[in-house]
């Protein structure tokens, strides 16, 4: 019997809970993940001066309560701010400085956020597909955006390559998105170009007949984001794995 992708259910910005002082994205978020035993699902986004950086959000105020982007920002400054409401006085980490605390220990599933010009998309794949050329640990990488998935590719990354999805209905992510683009993006129609091993899908779309397509071929889904029991029981006929927060699915209730 073969050994499922994604074994153990995936903490979604690591085992994060801000009213204890443990933030998304932070080293304590992923330690509390691996002594869970829960698989990480983490994020990437590109600095000024072209850096990795552990980060969810394009803009800092939620996270940190400075404002403007990260972006804008040159790695020493990213690394140099407190995450707010940090009980450890977390910073953000550079993708070297994680992949030295992960060390192998448990899975990772590694976002590529989007970026706001063709330059920056390759710059971030080119990034975090040289660092992970040199990562023994078990790892895959994925991103709404299909050009993330090939560029890895054509960069050297020979590990599993997931696509992000959802309806592709209301929300507008990546931004500017066009009606074809969006036809596009919620049928997959991508796959010729992407090859991708993996799906990760919003959990309000596994319905989707091009999930259901794909995971019946074999390719392997996980959901986001999970937040409850319920919401876990009610996802479980459509997946193989939760990307959770907020409770803890080893627990009976």
């Amino acid at each position: 019997m073969s050994v499922p992708l994604f074994p153990r259910p995936v903490a979604h910005r690591g085992l994060h809970n801000r009213a204890e002082g443990i933030i998304e994205n932070s080293a304590s978020a992923f330690a509390a993940a691996i002594a869970g035993n829960f698989a990480i699902e983490c994020d990437l986004q590109l600095t000024r001066d072209g850096h990795a950086v552990l980060f969810h959000d394009e803009e800092l105020d939620r996270l940190t309560g400075e404002s403007g982007l990260v972006s804008d920002r040159r790695i020493a400054e990213m690394t140099d701010i407190a995450l707010l409401d940090s009980a450890s006085g977390d910073r953000p980490q550079t993708l070297a400085a994680f992949l030295e605390q992960i060390g192998g220990r448990t899975l990772l599933q590694i976002e590529l956020k989007h970026q706001p010009s063709a330059d920056a998309i390759r710059q971030l794949a080119k990034i975090a597909a040289d660092a992970l050329a040199t990562y023994s640990g078990p790892v895959t990488v994925e991103s709404f955006d299909p050009r993330l998935i090939v560029l890895m590719r054509e960069f050297g990354f020979s590990g599993p390559r997931g696509i992000i999805t959802y309806d592709y209905e209301s929300e507008d992510y990546p931004p500017g998105l066009t009606e074809d683009e969006r036809y596009v993006l919620r049928h997959l129609l991508h796959w010729h170009e992407t090859r991708f091993d993996f799906i990760s899908c919003d959990k309000e779309a596994l319905s989707l007949p091009a999930i259901t397509f794909w995971r019946a071929l074999g390719k392997p889904v996980t959901a986001w984001t999970i937040r409850s029991k319920v919401e876990a029981e009610a996802a479980r006929p459509y997946i193989d794995q939760i990307v959770f927060e907020g409770f803890d699915p080893d627990r009976a209730s």
